[in-house]
């Protein structure tokens, strides 16, 4: 006859097992300076609190339970600010701890495509050495991660895609966010176009999920919230396919194609007249002659909080300046002492 004691330490052992199983992943986010990657974060966590700009490097976490314990996944967080000229701090939420259970998002902001193909292209670079790098690190106790990781990216992309030879997954999950989609559809009809089949070839190409975000959409706020969900918790990825450039796209890793995708949208001047050495490069002399890009990798361009009055500390700010001026009068006096060098190398 089983006891309630016999029932107890039968699920006590279940509730060990649980424990152990729980998991932790995590979403390492970047894009564009004010893309709205903090408004993706707060409406994930369902945290209705106004945005503030991210400094550098900012961390936040969720937890969702599994099975019937108190066990709990735990999703990590990192969110990259100052667009892309912040990338060296990369190497803290991208390392070798992290390769098999991380993933990236790259936000861009619709409203403003003189400035997609230049975030998308720094940011996909700046990722990939990265992984790179890490990749090295992880092979002195995992010999074949680099094998492990190239496996996975093609298994999700499908074991019998047609495009399977022609692409370059990455090489960990990715996800490409295209924000303020509430702006972007009062744009240009053949602009939207234009904008539209170049990120599916982007996303296609690197095997990412490519998903339009307004914070004003409800809709699409519960789709970018299953997305994240899918990469922090492992839950079920969508598979539902939107590419009419007329409404937000919504486009799972391996449901597009190259074909589907269609021929660059060349100008009239441009036909038989570029030389590219790839379709990158076809696509990129294609959308960059639509819009010509602003380079927003300048530090100038990133506001100082520290000059903020809202942030005011008298006692932090006087030693700071005091600090500053310090550092320049060394500064000055390393100058006068390299030229003093300088001048008695050249009389003797």
């Amino acid at each position: 006859m089983t006891t309630l004691w016999d029932l107890a330490i039968e699920q006590a052992g279940k509730d060990q097992d649980d424990g152990k199983n729980a998991e932790e992943k995590n979403l390492f986010i970047v894009g564009a300076k004010n893309s709205g990657k903090t408004s993706i974060i707060l409406r994930f966590l369902e945290r209705n609190e106004a945005p503030k700009p991210t400094v550098a490097l900012e961390y936040t976490y969720a937890r969702r339970s599994k099975g019937h314990n108190m066990a709990k996944d735990i999703g990590h967080i990192w969110e990259l600010g100052g667009g892309t000229w912040l990338s060296k701090l990369m190497d803290i939420p991208l390392n070798a701890d992290t390769l098999e259970n991380g993933a990236v998002m790259i936000c861009v902001d619709l409203s403003k495509p003189e400035e997609i193909w230049f975030t998308l292209e720094s940011l996909l670079a700046s990722s990939r050495a990265r992984i790179e790098a890490a990749i090295a690190d992880a092979r002195q106790d995992n010999p074949g991660i680099r094998e492990a990781l190239q496996k996975r990216a093609l298994a999700r992309l499908g074991e019998d895609h047609a495009d399977r030879n022609m692409l370059d997954p990455f090489p960990v999950p990715l996800v490409i966010v295209g924000t303020k989609y509430d702006l972007f559809q009062d744009m240009d009809s053949e602009k939207r176009k234009v904008i539209c089949k170049t990120l599916r070839f982007v996303a296609h190409t690197n095997g990412a999920v490519l998903q339009f975000f307004s914070t004003k959409i409800e809709q699409l706020v519960q789709k970018a919230r299953a997305v994240i969900t899918n990469h922090l918790f492992g839950t079920t990825p969508s598979k539902v396919l939107q590419t009419e450039y007329n409404k937000p796209l919504m486009v799972p890793v391996g449901l597009d194609s190259l074909q589907a995708i269609g021929n660059v949208p060349l100008s009239d001047k441009d036909v038989g007249r570029v030389n590219a050495r790839n379709p990158v490069d076809l696509w990129k002399h294609c959308f960059t002659s639509y819009f010509p890009q602003t380079n927003t990798d300048n530090p100038s361009k990133v506001e100082d909080p520290s000059k903020d009055p809202k942030y005011a500390e008298p006692a932090i700010d006087t030693l700071r300046a005091q600090k500053e001026e310090e550092l320049e009068r060394y500064r000055r006096q390393s100058e006068r002492r390299s030229q003093k060098t300088r001048y008695d190398d050249v009389a003797a």
